[in-house]
């Protein structure tokens, strides 16, 4: 293979990584505002761990692991 043909070769990737992270990003967004919008995940609660940050904080959610150990307590 020529130097020539390398570039073009690692042109055509950078072009395809380009395309496929873009798009990928975009489903990412779309998948956040979907989960958002039917009420799965509220995102804002998130957000304000950056603000309400303390050790003696309540978590965001509850753990999975932790809602088998109440049904096994019960």
């Amino acid at each position: 293979m020529e130097i020539e043909q390398i570039r073009e070769l690692q042109a055509y990737g950078y072009l395809f990584m380009i395309v496929f992270l873009t798009i990928g990003l975009y489903a990412y967004i779309h998948h956040l505002y979907k989960t958002q919008k039917s009420g799965e995940r509220d995102y804002e609660k998130y957000s304000d761990l950056a603000l309400k940050d303390d050790i003696t904080s309540a978590p965001v959610e509850k753990h999975i692991k932790d809602e088998k150990k109440e049904g096994a307590n019960r």
